[in-house]
């Protein structure tokens, strides 16, 4: 699953937050543009050698985190603090180090995690230019009651939801999950979803939104919700919500 560090090297766990709005992902990309080639650079920059770190997962271009995890082998000497210093005194601003450990040497970032927490911000109509950014902007009407029940009675629970991934490459088998929480919060003209699971398929979670926004709007009943689920089979019914409004707030271990 994961190699052990070289000799004299340490495992390094360190969660962070980003501002995804003008990075092209998570995973590294051939043009350096995104936040792991980033990070990535640092590491290289103070160690004196390339470095490669391992995610808990990769997040799309847009896509914001607030507890990102990642880890990487390296040997540092100088105690955690100093190390989290010296790596984030090179970072963007929109990259944010929040902690920085040594952990076990079995310890992997993603096949360690146990479950994942996303949320998704809608804001119903305009709103200020500092929070636009960071939320998708709709204009028409939703019955957010119909929302949350379609939430509960469809898809939350144990269910195969391939109806609501988008496959990149090599479709994979193993695309049950159990959703744990999916809420659907109101307050005024802002709308909260939040997602738990044991793990999500690619784009899962803004299919998800997507989904329950077609109910909301009356294009999709709660009914034919649960036909799509059982259909396994993507459709033009899912569309998927963009990605400003998705943050991963947080790893489950």
């Amino acid at each position: 699953m994961t190699s052990a560090p070289e000799q004299g090297a340490t495992r390094w766990k360190c969660v962070c937050a980003y501002d995804g709005t003008h990075f092209a992902g998570w995973q590294s990309q051939s043009a350096g543009s995104a936040i792991q080639d980033v990070i990535e650079a640092r590491l290289a920059r103070i160690l004196g050698g390339s470095v490669r770190i391992h995610a808990s997962g990769r997040t799309d271009a847009g896509v914001h985190a607030r507890g990102q995890v990642f880890h990487f082998d390296a040997a540092w000497r100088h105690g955690p603090e100093k190390f989290l210093t010296a790596l984030a005194a090179g970072l963007p601003q929109t990259i944010q180090l929040r902690t920085l450990r040594a952990v076990d040497v079995g310890f992997h970032a993603r096949f360690s995690a146990t479950g994942k927490l996303y949320s998704y911000r809608i804001c119903l109509g305009d709103t200020d230019p500092f929070t636009r950014p960071y939320v998708w902007r709709f204009h028409r009407p939703l019955d957010t009651d119909r929302m949350a029940q379609a939430a509960t009675e469809v898809l939350l629970g144990r269910h195969d939801f391939k109806a609501f991934s988008a496959f990149n490459g090599t479709e994979r088998s193993d695309t049950v999950r159990d959703l744990r929480r999916l809420d659907v919060l109101r307050r005024g003209r802002s709308l909260r979803i939040v997602a738990e699971a044991d793990g999500f398929l690619y784009k899962m979670v803004r299919s998800l939104v997507g989904a329950l926004v077609a109910v909301g709007e009356g294009k999709l009943s709660i009914e034919q919700l649960r036909e799509l689920r059982d259909s396994r089979e993507r459709t033009a019914a899912v569309h998927t919500a963009p990605p400003e409004g998705l943050f991963l707030e947080r790893v489950i271990y």
